[in-house]
């Protein structure tokens, strides 16, 4: 039965005494985080895509709908996070809730959603930051920008700015915040000029017929466009580093989906009133409709915008996941050796180096377009354990103190399961295979080490 151990709040708050993080967050660096995380290449280019392929015009219902979506499990995170204000998001939610089992689940869960996605992030980078250059003037050699089952010798681009990032990230989280924060006005500079520049040329025209594929084609594209959202459960594994985290961890979660959702929103119906629907199909909607009305360094404003965004998205990437692991090895589900928190910056560096080296490795060498689709089905398993959790402490820890309450949660979180579990049916076959065999590893993990080493954990923390 100890595969369902709970492990109580007051016990998951006291573990972050001892290898305590240091707290330099406030609530508007949260939500710079989570905006950071959550606008990336999507706003670019899925926005595009969503429209010709499946809603038309109504891809801006597509966007609430999803928004909707990811509302319900955010309102859940928010409860979650305000509650038990410790590193491990999702995870450490689950362990208070659900059990040892479950937490580790999640746990494994996560690292392969942050370590897959941020290298596949970190390809992308090399990418847009590639073809920048070439426009530059310079052309980088192929063996240096291309991983070997691609004809190259190593993604050297990738490799340095993940470096770059690790760095960054080893030193401080105020110092990667601060990173984040120019990062993500620039980002948010480039969509406000697009908005601005493209704005005067909508014809109302163009959005007729507006439900041309039927609300079936706006459901089908708010599944696609949902993927967009993903990043604000980020914000929740900074908990341990707020000022005030009661406070503003659910400030960051719902303020930076609220701003992003209306950004998504905005975007798409200036996208779909300048340029016909059924042109967006391409790798640069927002590129050719400033094209289209003769603003030819369209081109160059994307290529600013999604090299910003997805830096940003990286930093954040590997950010959750030096902190989940960070919360999975206080607890003894993985090494004790990697728990050491610099004595200087007061930021896991073991972990943060180890996360950097092996992000590198991927990137730098690994065709990972097939594999990076694990980052949705991790994430959207984790948005379904916390929408249980939730009302699974309402029910066991009634009289805990709640600074945030999900309202309507009988509704809501049952709610976020149902919308997560759907989006997880329209993944690819070979998606859930891949994550089925990444979790019977998992589970040789667990019984062979983990639940040897978090009894030892658990002694040596009753004889302190």
């Amino acid at each position: 039965m100890d595969l369902f151990h709970r492990k109580s709040i007051e016990a998951l708050l006291k573990g972050t005494e001892r290898h305590a993080l240091r707290k330099t967050l406030g609530s508007l660096d949260l939500v710079l985080l989570g905006i950071g995380c959550i606008i990336g290449t999507g706003i670019f280019v899925l926005t595009g895509v969503a429209a010709a392929r499946y809603a038309g015009p109504g891809v801006t219902l597509s966007f609430i709908l999803s928004g909707l979506a990811c509302a319900f499990a955010a309102m859940a995170y928010a409860e979650l996070a305000a509650m038990i204000p410790a590193a491990g998001s999702a995870y450490t939610f689950a362990y208070a809730s659900i059990g040892r089992i479950g937490a580790f689940a999640v746990g494994w869960a996560l690292i392969c959603e942050y370590t897959v996605g941020a290298a596949a992030v970190a390809a992308g980078w090399s990418g847009y930051a590639v073809g920048l250059l070439k426009t530059m003037g310079v052309d980088l050699p192929h063996a240096w920008t291309a991983v070997p089952a691609d004809g190259g010798l190593i993604n050297l681009p990738a490799v340095l700015i993940v470096v770059f990032l690790t760095y960054l990230l080893v030193i401080g989280s105020k110092e990667s915040a601060k990173f984040n924060r120019i990062l993500v006005f620039i980002k948010l500079g480039c969509v406000g000029l697009f908005l601005l520049l493209a704005g005067p040329h909508v014809s109302p025209a163009n959005w007729q017929p507006f439900l041309p594929f039927g609300f079936s084609g706006v459901a089908t594209g708010a599944a696609i466009v949902f993927f967009a959202y993903i990043g604000f459960d980020a914000v929740s594994t900074a908990a341990e580093e707020c000022k005030n985290p009661n406070r503003d961890i659910p400030i960051g979660i719902v303020g930076s989906l609220v701003i992003c959702t209306l950004l998504y929103i905005a975007v798409a119906a200036v996208l779909t009133g300048v340029v016909p629907y059924s042109l967006l199909n391409n790798s640069e909607p927002v590129a050719f409709a400033l094209r289209s009305i003769g603003l030819n360094f369209g081109s160059a404003l994307v290529a600013v915008g999604a090299i910003c965004g997805i830096t940003t998205v990286l930093l954040v990437m590997m950010f959750g996941q030096t902190r989940v692991a960070l919360a999975m090895s206080r607890d003894g589900m993985i090494p004790k050796a990697l728990l050491k928190i610099h004595p200087e910056y007061g930021t896991p560096d073991k972990i943060t180096i180890l996360t950097g080296i092996i992000v590198s490795v991927l990137s730098g060498l690994l065709p990972i377009n097939v594999i990076a689709e694990l980052c949705n089905m991790g994430t959207l398993f984790a948005f379904c354990i916390v929408s249980i959790g939730v009302l699974v402490l309402r029910k066991r820890e009634p009289h805990v103190e709640r600074p945030f309450r999900c309202p309507c949660v009988h509704v809501v979180a049952p709610l976020g399961v149902f919308f997560c579990g759907f989006l997880i049916l329209q993944l690819p076959v070979n998606t859930l295979a891949f994550f089925a065999l990444w979790y019977a590893l998992g589970m040789i993990v667990y019984f062979t080490y983990s639940r040897h080493s978090i009894r030892l954990a658990e002694e040596a923390d009753a004889r302190r």
